[in-house]
């Protein structure tokens, strides 16, 4: 069972790697389920991943507290903000980019809804 973590790991990474250059693919979920595969599968990726200087402290924050940080999810309600509006101006039916925002809107709520990291709360 262990390669069956390693492969969702490595495929996971994969897939977040591509989401930092493709719209619409997210990266931190797939950053997320790799660091949960990797603690099962690879130890090695695991430790590189908690070491890495920009996904490293999300992850830590993630696993200790199930916390977002405070920048990190008005960036994200941003960017799905504006791929909100590209959805609009370019969805040839408008039932299409509602189905997106709507989506977006749910995960942007359930975003909100996470807690800050302790040391980040009284951040502003």
């Amino acid at each position: 069972m262990r390669w069956a973590w390693w492969l969702l790991a490595y495929a996971s990474l994969g897939l977040g790697i591509i989401g930092i250059v493709v719209p619409g693919l997210p990266t931190v979920p797939f950053v997320l389920l790799s660091a949960f595969a990797a603690a099962r599968g690879s130890e090695r990726l695991h430790a590189r991943l908690l070491a890495h200087r920009q996904f490293g402290p999300m992850i830590r924050d993630w696993q200790a507290h199930g916390a977002v940080r405070r920048r990190a999810k008005w960036l994200a309600v941003s960017m799905m903000s504006a791929c909100a509006v590209i959805m609009f101006l370019t969805s040839p039916k408008l039932w299409m980019a509602m189905t997106g925002t709507s989506i977006m809107t749910v995960v942007a709520i359930w975003l909100w809804r996470r807690p800050e990291p302790p040391d980040d709360r009284g951040a502003r």
